[in-house]
């Protein structure tokens, strides 16, 4: 989502990192460029001229720290004012009174408030907790079987009543929690394409009869700015504890993202970034600002692999990196334990830019040749994978044909293991970086 601005962003701080002396004049082009790209991306304008306000006051007023650079001055109040305009700091989802927590969805027809509602109660589930789910949506055709499947694919508990209103639907869905001990319940609401009065009066009956834990409005990253005044309208009827951004890795300018806080003053706790259940991660201001200015998102990266990665295969293949005997046979384990932590992509886009000088993105792999790197060391001996100097030209032809590749491919794979045989060496030879900071296999 954020591609366009980061580009433009990062163009703009590259060529502040050379400046010996910041003044007004200095400061010009660059904040020209700011808003630019700010609007661009569909960004509030009340919000880019705060933002603006606040960059250029701080980055003329301030003193220069001894370690920075003028230059680098004015990135760092940059980097500061952006995770501010996101939020500040991060905001946990707080469950807290009796169980079952009722916790409920709102929001427009179309912003995936049922996909939503399973991957929340996805990430409830890892961290402790017993959901349930529960439709209380009556008008559009289906809404509550679908919940029941898209639960039953996310193998989560969902109410199968048969009660006719919306809230006789919550009344039954919160005994049956409270009879099969889930201490959370996840209600989804009707929506409708545009905010109407009858779906406001049902959220705040709704609201008022559970005095729910907390009440979250999925908001549509592809919305544009309507997304920010539908929030302003439920958050004034129904009263909001906060907002979770799905779709946020699809193809919109972002300026969803970068005003929502700052105009409805609610926190975002939750981005949905892809499709499956597992994609919806914990919203973290600091680290947007970061992927976004080009410095990567390390943290999350870390918390992925620790997420995804068998700890003890990761053991193993650092084994082999610090005796330099990294095989084939290591290398297809570290693929394997790379896609599960998602498309190599958006890896990528949390490894810092190293200077704005190498554009990580076009280095990554695609799936595609994930697969068929995968396929192409299956179709190996043993003795082959662990010892690569045996493939010779009749050996590369015997393994193509054997994984339906070509010897092209077959070259591409072994070039591409030497590489990075040579650089794990590199690693370990100089000590430049731990090998368990780099993490799984050198990652």
């Amino acid at each position: 989502m954020f591609e366009q601005i980061t580009e433009r962003l990062q163009r703009t701080l590259r060529a502040l990192r050379g400046t010996v002396h910041v003044d007004e004049k200095a400061l010009e082009p660059a904040l020209k460029d700011l808003r630019m790209a700010l609007l661009e991306a569909d960004v509030n304008y009340g919000v880019v001229k705060e933002f603006l306000a606040s960059v250029r006051e701080k980055a003329l007023g301030e003193q220069v720290m001894a370690s920075l650079t003028p230059g680098q001055q004015v990135i760092r109040v940059v980097n500061e004012e952006m995770t501010a305009l996101l939020g500040g700091a991060q905001v946990p989802l707080s469950l807290v009174g009796p169980s079952p927590h009722v916790v409920l969805l709102v929001g427009l027809q179309g912003a995936g408030k049922t996909t939503t509602a399973a991957k929340l109660g996805h990430f409830l589930r890892r961290k402790g907790h017993s959901p349930m789910l529960a439709s209380v949506d009556v008008y559009r055709p289906a809404a509550r079987e679908q919940l029941l499947q898209v639960a039953k694919s996310a193998n989560l508990a969902a109410f199968e009543g048969a009660a006719e209103t919306p809230q006789e639907i919550a009344d039954a869905a919160q005994a049956a929690a409270r009879k099969d001990g889930h201490d959370v319940l996840l209600l989804d609401t009707a929506g409708r394409l545009h905010v109407d009065e009858e779906m406001m009066a049902e959220a705040a009956a709704l609201s008022a009869a559970f005095s729910p834990c907390v009440t979250l409005y999925v908001a549509d990253s592809l919305a544009g700015q309507d997304a920010v005044n539908s929030v302003k309208a439920f958050a004034d009827r129904v009263g909001l504890d906060g907002i979770i951004l799905s779709k946020l890795d699809g193809d919109s300018r972002g300026g969803v993202a970068l005003s929502i806080v700052s105009v409805t003053g609610l926190p975002v706790l939750f981005v949905g970034v892809g499709e499956k259940f597992g994609d919806l991660e914990t919203y973290h201001p600091d680290r947007i600002a970061s992927r976004i200015l080009g410095m990567g998102d390390v943290l999350s990266l870390i918390e992925r692999a620790q997420e995804n990665v068998d700890e003890e295969v990761a053991a193993q293949l650092e084994e082999s990196l610090r005796k330099a005997t990294f095989s084939l046979e290591d290398f297809r384990q570290q693929l394997k334990q790379v896609r599960k932590m998602g498309p190599i992509s958006k890896l990528m886009e949390m490894i810092p830019n190293m200077g704005g000088n190498v554009d990580m993105k076009a280095l990554a792999p695609g799936e595609d040749d994930l697969r068929r790197f995968g396929a192409i060391i299956d179709s190996m001996t043993p003795d082959e994978r662990q010892n690569p100097s045996l493939i010779n030209g009749s050996r590369r032809r015997r393994i193509a044909t054997g994984s339906g590749t070509t010897v092209q491919d077959v070259n591409q794979l072994l070039k591409q293991f030497a590489m990075a045989r040579k650089l794990m060496k590199q690693f370990g030879r100089r000590g430049g970086m731990p090998l368990d900071m780099m993490g799984p296999s050198g990652l």
